[in-house]
């Protein structure tokens, strides 16, 4: 019998065929998930002027409603506790929501201890939801100290509202006050409105006139007749 005898190059050939044919099937179930662009956004510049202008806005409201607060006598200690923690927070968030100032010079410090702020007020605020009483009392003595230089910094920086420590609101006195001044809402007291006392005018008595004659009450004064006469009304006894 005799063999065929087939090149060795055919071999090599179709093996390099069905190489490529395996390679091209494997690779259509491979899928590349897209990657997801991050975009960062660029601070809003704004001038210093301007954040000084609506960041003292932002804190002048934030200082009346927590002096309202810390007035009032309703509500459970936590609870207040728990709202005065938020207004702080919501206020540096929203000064640092105005953007950054093209004057940098004294911010870095300031926006500084307003995140300290804002981070110590809301350790008390957990603790504070948690009712944990010696938690509270270490992270109030620590957001005291965070106030002072949040106040400090935005002095120096020329904040005027920022820098100045929470006021009750004044409330305008109404008329109607009942005397030692009523208690309004919030327990600040309100001074009665005093009326004014009205003198009465003084009354001249009219000048008094004499009526001729002299007499007394107008009627004319008639002089006695001297010497008696006999048989008088007077009742004597004439000579004999």
């Amino acid at each position: 019998m005799r063999l065929l005898r087939v090149p060795i190059s055919l071999f090599a050939l179709v093996a390099l065929i069905a190489l490529v044919a395996a390679g091209c099937g494997g690779g259509g179930d491979d899928t590349t998930a897209p990657t997801a662009e991050t975009t960062v956004e660029e601070p809003t510049a704004i001038s210093k002027a301007e954040l000084i202008s609506r960041g003292d806005g932002i804190c002048g409201e934030v200082n009346a409603a927590i002096g309202a607060i810390g007035a009032s006598e309703e509500g459970e200690v936590d609870e207040q506790t728990t709202e005065v923690a938020d207004l702080y927070i919501g206020l540096v968030e929203s000064i640092k929501d105005l953007g950054t100032p093209t004057e940098t010079e004294g911010y870095e410090e300031f926006i500084g201890a307003a995140d300290d702020l804002a981070a110590i007020e809301g350790e008390i605020k957990l603790a504070a939801e948690r009712s944990d009483v010696e938690a509270l009392g270490e992270a109030g003595t620590e957001a005291t100290a965070a106030l002072e230089e949040f106040q400090a910094q935005a002095a120096i920086y020329g904040f005027e509202e920022c820098s100045e420590p929470p006021s009750a609101p004044t409330i305008t006195p109404g008329t109607g006050g009942a005397e030692g001044g009523e208690i309004e809402e919030g327990g600040v007291e309100v001074t009665p409105e005093i009326e004014e006392e009205v003198v009465p005018e003084e009354i001249v008595p009219e000048e008094e006139v004499t009526p001729e004659g002299g007499g007394v009450g107008g009627e004319e004064e008639v002089a006695p007749e001297t010497g008696g006469e006999e048989g008088s009304s007077g009742g004597g006894i004439g000579p004999g």
